[in-house]
């Protein structure tokens, strides 16, 4: 007993090829010719450049893909963190106030005397006029004069 697939098979050999109509033939001939000549438009080279990239990717990341996939975990990780730890920006401002009280700037100007007595340099207030740089050598006046 033949089955279905053999019998249709046999049918199909039976039957003449017919030709193509001469339209239908130029067209698809044209749209295969047109097909094969790669554009020189930007998605080609796009698609060329995006792909070299992704091969570069795998080659790169082909050794020992667990140990990237596990880097990659742990910046997201820290990443979600960032971002879970930053406060408003609203409690943000709240927090600022406005400007700074007396009381603050005179705690400002303290530390600014502190921190200057400890380096061993005058205070900002003492100083009046920043200072203006000396030539190193005097022998280097002499050449430039000379």
């Amino acid at each position: 007993m033949k089955t279905d697939d053999e019998q249709f098979e046999k049918r199909l050999q039976r039957q003449p090829l017919r030709e193509v109509p001469t339209a239908w033939r130029d067209e698809i001939l044209f749209a295969a010719r047109k097909a094969a000549v790669p554009e020189s438009g930007s998605r080609r080279t796009h698609d060329s450049w995006f792909s070299k990239l992704i091969e570069q990717l795998s080659f790169l990341l082909s050794p020992h893909p667990r140990a990237w996939a596990g880097l990659a975990a742990v910046w997201l990780v820290i990443i979600a963190a960032n971002f879970a730890s930053r406060e408003d920006s609203t409690s943000m401002a709240e927090g600022r106030g406005g400007p700074p009280s007396e009381q603050m700037r005179e705690m400002l100007r303290e530390q600014q005397q502190l921190l200057a007595e400890l380096f061993d340099q005058p205070a900002a207030a003492d100083r009046t006029k920043a200072r203006v740089p000396q030539p190193q050598s005097v022998y280097r006046d002499e050449f430039l004069n000379a």
